[in-house]
């Protein structure tokens, strides 16, 4: 089956084959696995009761890794991303985006590095609408970067290396993992880290399918990986991963010995 396109209102996604596609990350076989409606939010927005928009957004998973993914959107430009997914409605569907999770996440990078604050260049890589970056600043950071090619405000290219590069909720959102990893790679100092969040998937996977909660289209969650998945991929680049829990981790070449991070 080729690689049409199906066209829906104003939405045009690519067609699903019937054939083994390679996965994104290992290149092992990818069967279909499941799909979804386009407007399919996250689990914990289900209450939205988002009306369907009949646009079939087909998944596969790795029969090798295990990853899990779709290619509907690989044919999309930055603008049909900001048209379509991350637009005026996406708080809607991740309303702690705003202020909420990003504050958070800022109290904890202060309390895991706050006695090296001083000394070290942070960048939040997909970090939105940068209130990360502000309260790390605040909390007397040396820098704090904003990176996201999604906001225009922040979507300028980062100048230099980080000590720290934080990338929260953002590798399930990529289309091109490997590529998007890669970018985030280019970033780090070395030594260096990345601190970032993305939830694998459960041992019990195949009870959900793509009904497991972190799987949503309207989400823009199109990319959701296993340990195993992660693992290879970041190895490619030349980085180890660790789980922390199983939704952060933290990657690296070589770790700075003033930290004090002891990792398994």
């Amino acid at each position: 089956m080729g690689k049409k396109e199906l066209v829906v209102a104003t939405i045009t996604v690519r067609s699903p084959s019937s054939a083994n596609l390679a996965c994104k990350i290992c290149h092992g076989p990818s069967v279909l696995y499941g799909v979804l409606d386009f407007n399919h939010p996250c689990e914990e927005q289900k209450h939205l009761r988002v009306p369907l928009v009949g646009i079939p957004i087909y998944y596969r998973r790795c029969e090798t890794c295990g990853f899990l993914f779709t290619d509907a959107f690989d044919d999309w430009s930055l603008d049909d991303f900001k048209t379509h997914i991350y637009n005026g409605d996406y708080q809607i569907f991740d309303p702690h985006y705003c202020d909420e999770r990003p504050n958070a996440n800022a109290g904890m990078v202060m309390r895991i590095w706050g006695p090296q604050k001083t000394a070290m260049r942070v960048l939040d890589y997909g970090g939105g609408n940068g209130v990360l970056c502000t309260a790390l600043r605040a909390y007397g950071f040396k820098e704090a970067v904003t990176y996201d090619p999604m906001v225009q405000a922040y979507a300028g290219q980062p100048n230099g290396r980080f000590d720290l590069v934080t990338c929260f909720e953002t590798l399930e959102h990529l289309p091109d993992p490997m590529d998007g990893i890669g970018k985030i790679v280019k970033c780090v100092a070395d030594p260096g880290a990345v601190l970032y969040s993305t939830l694998i998937q459960p041992d019990d996977i195949h009870n959900y399918g793509v009904a497991w909660w972190y799987v949503g289209p309207r989400n823009g969650h199109i990319s959701i990986f296993t340990k195993q998945a992660l693992e290879v991929a970041w190895a490619k680049h030349g980085f180890k991963t660790v789980v922390l829990n199983p939704a952060l981790h933290l990657a690296y070449r070589n770790l700075p010995p003033g930290w004090n991070l002891t990792m398994p």
